[in-house]
């Protein structure tokens, strides 16, 4: 039997110095150069990326980028579409809170951002007056500032002023942060049910 061939389009990522890039699991950075490195006695092509909020400096092999799953920041009109489906009715998924936590995680380190609107709509607070699990607020503010990261950047502001404005777009009470409540873990197994409403 023939071996199969890898069908993947394989295409060519262009990178510049000064280019606002998305690294998966750390947001948005900016491309500040490229550099040779020799590992071995290979010289490899560095791509140096400066997370300017985590004060961190990440070096991405230009080979690898791809596959890192590092990219361009997206289009206006893509984060607007993203935007607009934080809109909708929360994902009526009945799972342990747990198992949906993962999930959430998962959608967050995607760096993608529907996946990471996904977790804004489901977790988001409708009324001023509920409560929220302290993880799910967590997890909430991680998705909403990966978005908002990428918003500001777009947008020419800054990322604080990004959040409140993709809160405004949805519609999300300004008293969110102040009920932020500490539960336990059954309670919060209860939480999957609370936000379908």
């Amino acid at each position: 039997m023939a071996k199969k061939e890898n069908t993947m389009p394989s295409k060519k990522l262009d990178f510049k110095t000064g280019q606002y890039v998305v690294y998966p699991t750390q947001g948005v950075g900016k491309l500040v150069r490229t550099e040779d490195q020799v590992i071995g006695d290979q010289k490899i092509k560095m791509l140096v990326i400066d997370f300017e909020k985590s004060r961190m400096t990440l070096r991405v092999p230009l080979e690898r980028a791809e596959i890192s799953g590092l990219r361009p920041l997206t289009s206006a009109k893509k984060m607007d579409e993203a935007i607009a489906s934080a809109k909708g009715k929360a994902g009526a998924k009945r799972m342990i809170w747990a198992r949906r936590a993962a999930q959430y995680e998962e959608n967050i380190n995607s760096g993608d951002p529907m996946r990471l609107a996904e977790v804004v709509r489901d977790l988001q607070r409708r009324n001023p007056t509920d409560t929220m699990p302290f993880s799910a607020r967590r997890l909430y503010m991680r998705a909403l500032e990966r978005m908002a990261q990428e918003f500001a950047v777009l947008h020419k502001m800054d990322v604080d002023a990004a959040s409140e404005k993709i809160e405004d777009i949805l519609g999300i009470p300004k008293e969110i942060d102040l009920n932020a409540v500490e539960e336990d873990e059954e309670e919060e197994e209860d939480y999957s049910d609370s936000n379908e409403s």
